[in-house]
C-alpha cells in the first residue's frame, strides 16, 4: 500500500513516499498529491521507504515532476534505494528528468 507525507519548511516541502509506486497509486498522486504541492517553490521527494516502481509508477513520477517544473517548482529525488536506482538507470529516468534531479 502507499502513502505520503509532506513537511513543509517555508516554501520548500520535503514529501515522504512509502510502499510501491505502481498503478494502485495512480489517484492518489494525480487528485491529492500534485494539487498539494503546486504551492510550494521547492519539492523534495524521499524515495527511502519505496522498494518497488512498476512501469506506471515510472510514468507516474515523470508526469508528477512535468506537472511541478510547469509551475515553476524546482523538484529534487533523494534518498532513491539501489534497486529502484537501477530500473531508474536502465530506463534513463535520470537523463529523462535531469541528472541534478536527483541527490545522490
Amino acid at each position: 500500500m502507499f502513502s505520503y507525507e509532506i513537511k513543509q519548511e517555508e516554501s520548500r516541502a520535503l514529501v515522504t513516499f512509502e510502499g510501491d509506486l505502481d498503478i494502485d497509486c495512480t489517484e492518489t498522486v494525480e487528485d491529492e498529491l500534485i494539487p498539494a504541492l503546486l504551492h510550494y517553490k521547492s519539492v523534495t521527494i524521499n524515495f527511502d521507504q519505496v522498494a518497488f516502481v512498476d512501469s506506471s509508477g515510472m510514468g507516474l513520477l515523470l508526469n508528477l515532476v512535468q506537472a511541478l517544473r510547469d509551475e515553476g517548482i524546482d523538484v529534487r529525488i533523494k534518498e532513491v534505494r539501489e534497486e529502484v536506482m537501477e530500473v531508474f538507470d536502465l530506463l534513463q529516468i535520470p537523463e529523462i528528468l535531469g541528472q541534478q534531479t536527483f541527490v545522490r
